[in-house]
């Protein structure tokens, strides 16, 4: 069994402001997202400019924070706060779902596409090798906060967590830190690099996040107040079905079409 390190969850404290390790996080994918958006804009292998990318990130920051919040909101508690409307703007409590971010980017790249006169799906295909270092910071930021731990575990890195009880369980965080996080980065970033028909890079990356999050999602303790769904599943295991489905479409729907 491993000790589980007793991290601050604030960063910095100055007074009255308090910056918690978990919004670095996020500032740290957002920036992250933008370097390496350059550095493919810089070697001609995106639909955008780099003046646009500025434009696009600010769009891609909404869709990701209202996104999430909203599908937290919709898809893990409705009841709670349909009871309590005031609560959904309470952020700093906590409670963002990634696949609500997932469905605000959509919608926020959309915006951009249309803006830009450039191609939805060509869009989709540059910024979907940007995410994941975003999702492993965002994993990390995770674990610092001793958040989202995973299922009791007799395994020899089993850790207990604090307010998790005193069984070491597994640090599911550090499954999804490595599987959504970096592994899909390599996958995605090594396969964008060379041409590929339309839509393609976007299809990867649907199959490889469900996949991957299905696969985490069996060593993770579902939320108290859902628990297991059907057939055992959890809420992530649901949501992530979906986008591994449509992956394999768009996957097929690339090849017979073609076009790079």
């Amino acid at each position: 069994m491993l000790i589980y390190p007793k991290f601050d969850p604030i960063a910095i404290s100055l007074g009255p402001l308090k910056i918690r390790w978990y919004g670095i996080m996020y500032l740290v994918g957002f920036v992250s997202g933008w370097w390496l958006g350059t550095r493919r804009i810089a070697r001609g292998m995106a639909p955008i400019t780099r003046v646009q990318l500025d434009d696009l990130l600010f769009y891609a920051v909404l869709g990701v924070i209202l996104g999430g919040r909203l599908g937290y909101v919709l898809f893990y508690q409705p009841g709670y706060y349909y009871a309590h409307p005031l609560q959904i703007f309470a952020v700093w409590d906590g409670g963002m779902s990634f696949h609500g971010g997932f469905l605000g980017v959509l919608v926020a790249m959309a915006y951009v596409a249309r803006r830009f006169h450039v191609n939805w799906l060509a869009l989709m295909d540059f910024i979907a090798p940007l995410v994941p270092i975003g999702l492993a910071a965002g994993r990390l930021g995770n674990f610092i906060n001793g958040e989202l731990w995973g299922r009791v575990t007799t395994l020899p890195w089993g850790m207990v967590f604090p307010g998790a009880g005193p069984l070491p369980r597994q640090p599911s965080q550090l499954y999804e830190f490595a599987l959504e996080g970096v592994t899909l980065f390599i996958i995605l970033w090594r396969f964008s690099s060379k041409p590929r028909p339309r839509g393609q890079v976007s299809a990867l990356f649907l199959m490889g996040y469900g996949l991957f999050r299905f696969i985490a999602e069996f060593a993770r303790q579902p939320d108290a107040f859902l628990g297991f769904l059907a057939l055992g599943l959890t809420m992530g295991q649901w949501l992530s079905l979906p986008m591994i489905v449509a992956g394999v479409a768009l996957w097929v729907w690339t090849i017979r079409r073609g076009r790079t």
